[in-house]
């Protein structure tokens, strides 16, 4: 048992060692524990705590925060990509074998800036659980969800410890970012309101626009594979991002077969909306676009009525 434990300390003096000196000063970068601590509460609480302090409660209005979360993220995420590409990608990267810059020119500095504010956002994005979860969406945590969110930061750290200036091993980051963009964008429009709800028309689409991510990033590592030379020079991260755009493509195939052919994303029924969002005294009717016609007024999915009459949630 002693050797054990001692073969850990040495390994994590070795890890600490190893780290990039360009990101040491960054927060959470100092060592896996912090980030490992955030993660698994961040499983527990929106799997345990969140769900049993809900119980008793009705769902919180949250619309005004979400949109300004979205929005904020919008922008977030679109200069994440902008950093990417002046720091590389639209400028010296030839999208074929770029090595890593371990130098501390400017450039270099930037696209560390710019992976580390990826990996940053990861966290952040925690929030979007923690809002299903106080508005009681329960159907939308699911595994793939969870396991993507926090198997997300937690794999980027080991990536920006050891390659914050990543090369070819940055494109999915900068693909991940670009998606967001379109994402948030939706998750917006959609918080803010019934008035926009002509504009998410595309909403089946999302899903189409994550397996197509997934597709573009293993294309291109996967020329890796197919060059007669490539001094990549960390090839471990070469097979996990492949493995990984090859993994959640599976994932999100499945949920797309589920939801979309399998026709499992049907509006729910009168009694369970009514209770998923606090709904006495009235009646509630919802059809597959989103809001239906009641005595004259219309309804929209996104709220509920009481005592006959449609309030927003």
């Amino acid at each position: 048992m002693g050797e054990v434990i001692s073969n850990i300390i040495e390994f994590y003096d070795y890890l600490i060692k190893r780290t990039d000196h360009r990101v040491r000063g960054y927060p959470l970068m100092q060592s896996p524990i912090q980030m490992t601590l955030i993660l698994i509460g961040y499983v527990v609480l929106v799997l345990y705590v969140g769900p049993r302090y809900m119980a008793s409660r009705k769902p919180y209005n949250l619309h005004s925060i979400m949109v300004i979360y979205n929005f904020c993220m919008v922008f977030f995420n679109a200069y994440i990509v902008y950093e990417f590409l002046m720091s590389g990608w639209g400028t010296t990267y030839t999208w074929r074998c770029d090595l890593i810059d371990p130098s501390s020119s400017p450039q270099a500095l930037r696209m560390v800036r710019a992976a580390y504010m990826f990996y940053f956002s990861k966290y952040i994005e925690l929030l979007d659980t923690v809002f299903f979860v106080l508005r009681k969406k329960h159907s939308q945590v699911t595994f793939l969800h969870i396991f993507h969110h926090s198997f997300m930061p937690w794999s980027w750290w080991w990536g920006i410890t050891l390659t914050p200036e990543g090369g070819m091993g940055s494109f999915h980051a900068m693909v991940n970012a670009t998606v967001h963009v379109i994402m948030y964008t939706y998750y917006g429009l959609s918080a803010a309101g019934p008035r926009f709800q002509k504009f998410l028309w595309w909403k089946k689409y999302m899903t189409a626009i994550q397996l197509t991510q997934f597709i573009v990033v293993s294309v291109h590592i996967s020329q890796y594979y197919f060059m007669e030379k490539c001094d990549y020079q960390v090839p471990i991260f070469i097979h996990l991002i492949w493995i990984y755009g090859m993994f959640f493509f599976v994932l999100f195939s499945n949920f797309w077969i589920q939801a979309y052919v399998k026709g499992k994303r049907l509006p729910v029924s009168n009694e369970e909306k009514a209770k998923q969002n606090g709904f006495t005294n009235g009646e509630v009717v919802v059809v597959a676009n989103g809001k239906s016609l009641e005595n004259g007024s219309v309804h929209y999915s996104n709220g509920f009525a009481q005592n006959g009459k449609v309030k927003e949630v």
